[in-house]
């Protein structure tokens, strides 16, 4: 009687397709790259079906997605997939349909081999489980990176070169303009009323009295629609909004790239002679505003400071020495009214204390559950505005901040702010987080 024969069991490799595109472009058409990607990654498992390569069911695309980093939502889920233990194989049509990125290669590397993922290239021929592998997958990677890289300095270029020309390069028309073929064209009606905003300015030189003037005439930032068909109504014109208006060399027929200026090709809206005739006006209110004593400049945190040792609200107050130089700081209610006998707390420099204060509220911003409340109640009020331009507005602050008068931020702070509560150990910010929402639109006006 002849012994039974016996059949090594083959073990199972379950093998992840990923493709990736960098564009939109051919997207639509019914086979496109993914399509073609995938299926060469397909066939390369069927090759190996001896070795007990199946191909899983679940499709990872990533659709008009960059190499240069992983914020991809299908290469998200399947890093999710293998720390579910779900995934044995990934197999791409090519490294750089991965990533472009050498420090982004490196840690999926390392997250691959943290749950002994293999990572293979059907072009490329090589794997992750060797050390031969890894080095040419790095020599490859660095040469994929080179490449991005030369891209980004050819778009610059590319930016550059047409700025030079004259061209529009894209984002928010200024009032006045819109824009037909990569150009500004005139737009005779808003012409006319930057022309009116200019002429204003020039006569009266107070931006109080020319926002007023522009409420009362209807007069507000541009309308416009984005490349992706949506609508953007304009919004009333602040004093930010404002001054931004009238430094625009757009209206004398300029264009602006990195601090040099260039002609443009298109038509200028706003005289020379009225155009010096402002910003004349403009140095003298900037020389005039730097010479006022800081006694009475404006207190951006009034109203918010409150005293950690008796509860109560820091006034703000300003001191001078020898009838000339002066110095601004909070001073405890108490203190003022009394004496130091019945508050401890000393009196806050002023300056200090708002740039704490800024800086705290500028990390506020970015942290992700503040981010994702903002977008909640943007998105809220209106549906139409996406995710990246919620992002976008919130990192707004700084630039705008500079340009506001202390009013101005001391309204802006207590939408964000419900106090600032100063202690001998330190500075306490408590948040107003249901007026993330209202910043993000004033944000937006200016």
């Amino acid at each position: 009687m002849s012994p039974k024969k016996t059949t090594a069991v083959v073990p199972k490799t379950r093998c992840a397709i990923y493709t990736r595109k960098s564009t939109d472009e051919g997207l639509d058409q019914e086979f496109n790259s993914l399509d073609a990607q995938r299926e060469a990654c397909l066939a390369y498992i069927t090759s190996q079906k001896n070795e007990g390569w199946l191909p899983l069911a679940d499709r990872y695309d990533d659709p008009a997605f960059s190499g240069g980093n992983l914020n991809r939502p299908a290469l998200q889920r399947l890093l999710k997939d293998i720390e579910a233990g779900k995934v044995d194989c990934v197999v791409c049509y090519k490294l750089d349909r991965l990533t472009r990125s050498l420090l982004d290669f490196s840690k999926l590397v390392e997250a691959f081999d943290r749950h002994n993922v293999t990572f293979i290239s059907i072009t490329q021929s090589f794997n992750t489980t060797t050390s031969m592998g890894r080095l040419t997958l790095n020599i490859l990677l660095s040469f994929a990176q080179y490449e991005r890289e030369t891209t980004a300095d050819r778009i610059r270029d590319k930016y550059a070169a047409s700025r030079q020309k004259g061209l529009w390069m894209g984002g928010i028309p200024p009032l006045g303009y819109d824009v037909q073929n990569r150009e500004l064209v005139l737009n005779q009606k808003e012409a006319d009323q930057v022309r009116f905003i200019f002429r204003r300015f020039a006569e009266c030189g107070s931006p109080t009295q020319v926002i007023r003037d522009l409420r009362e005439a209807g007069i507000q930032n541009k309308s416009w629609t984005t490349a992706e068909g949506i609508q953007r109504n304009g919004k009333p014109i602040h004093k930010a909004a404002l001054y931004r208006l009238l430094k625009n060399q757009a209206y004398i027929g300029e264009v602006v790239y990195r601090d040099v200026t260039y002609p443009g090709k298109h038509q200028p809206i706003v005289a020379r002679d009225l155009w010096d005739r402002v910003h004349g006006l403009i140095a003298e209110h900037g020389r005039s505003r730097s010479s006022l004593p800081r006694g009475q400049t404006p207190f951006p945190l009034k109203s918010l400071v409150r005293c950690g040792h008796c509860g109560v609200a820091m006034k703000p107050s300003h001191s001078r020495k020898n009838g000339q130089v002066q110095y601004r700081y909070y001073l405890c209610l108490n203190a003022a009214r009394t004496s130091h006998d019945q508050c401890t707390m000393p009196s806050v420099p002023a300056m200090e204390l708002e740039r704490l204060v800024l800086d705290r509220v500028r990390k506020i911003l970015k942290a992700p559950e503040v981010v994702a409340r903002a977008i909640r109640q943007v998105r809220a009020v209106e549906p139409e505005m996406t995710e990246r331009e919620i992002i976008d507005l919130l990192t707004r602050l700084d630039p705008v901040w500079e340009e506001l008068f202390p009013l101005e931020q001391n309204r802006l702070l207590k939408l964000l702010v419900e106090c600032v509560v100063v202690g001998n150990g330190g500075v306490d910010l408590q948040l107003r987080v249901k007026g993330l929402g209202v910043l993000v639109n004033e944000l937006a006006d200016h």
